[in-house]
């Protein structure tokens, strides 16, 4: 009998995350799943759950103890955040304050994440965050969103820098674009449900392991343009 994979998602206390959580249990994986606050996450039978705030470096730490001596054939880091005024705003408008927190949330912090703990994947697992098509800057022909944006395009540098300084790493690395879905984050407008991205960035996650190196994909496998 094939022992179950194993997968620990960051930040599954809603959204994508926890889509991605659920989905995972549904294919059979053992998964670990953590929340900053309660919440429904221990509504999952069989899940694991973890509490930390990836943007408290300390706690990142004390989560790296407690899971010492475990193994994951997944890390994946779901962050996002839009800032807590206007997410049209122009950077000529943003507070530096909002710009700090969403740089934070989404780019620095992931990457601290996978810096820490990516000694808890084996040679032949994967890493991955999730970023955005909103990340990419050779399709940023129509703007907006601009801060978002710019957060996500600093994590797809960070992690290609993480990538760069680790070359001789075996392990896949994954920056995931789920496409435009509706959460709290993307809005009732949004042109995906959850269930119709994230299946496919269960998919996408499952094809490429084992194959190595740095991948930008979107939820169908397809490269997405740096």
């Amino acid at each position: 009998m094939t022992e179950a994979k194993s997968a620990l998602i960051i930040g599954a206390s809603r959204g994508l995350g926890y889509a991605l959580a659920a989905e995972f249990l549904g294919r059979g994986w053992q998964v670990t799943a953590t929340e900053r606050a309660p919440s429904p996450l221990h509504e999952l039978a069989g899940l694991a759950v973890e509490t930390v705030d990836i943007a408290v470096p300390d706690q990142v730490a004390a989560l790296r103890e407690r899971l010492a001596g475990s193994a994951f054939d997944l890390l994946f880091v779901n962050a996002g955040t839009n800032y807590t005024t206007d997410p049209s705003a122009t950077f000529a408008d943003v507070s530096t304050e909002d710009f700090a927190q969403v740089m934070v949330t989404n780019a620095l912090s992931p990457m601290r994440v996978v810096e820490a703990l990516r000694d808890l994947v084996p040679a032949t697992g994967t890493i991955g965050v999730m970023s955005s098509g909103q990340g990419s800057v050779a399709d940023n022909t129509k703007g907006g969103f601009e801060v978002y944006r710019a957060s996500k395009s600093a994590l797809n540098q960070l992690m290609r820098s993480f990538a760069a300084r680790h070359a001789d790493d075996p392990r896949t690395l994954l920056l995931m674009a789920p496409g435009w879905v509706k959460t709290d984050l993307g809005g009732p407008g949004a042109r995906l449900t959850i269930d119709e991205s994230i299946p496919g960035v269960a998919d996408t996650i499952e094809a490429w392991a084992g194959k190595g190196g740095l991948h930008y994909l979107d939820r169908q496998g397809q490269t997405v343009n740096w």
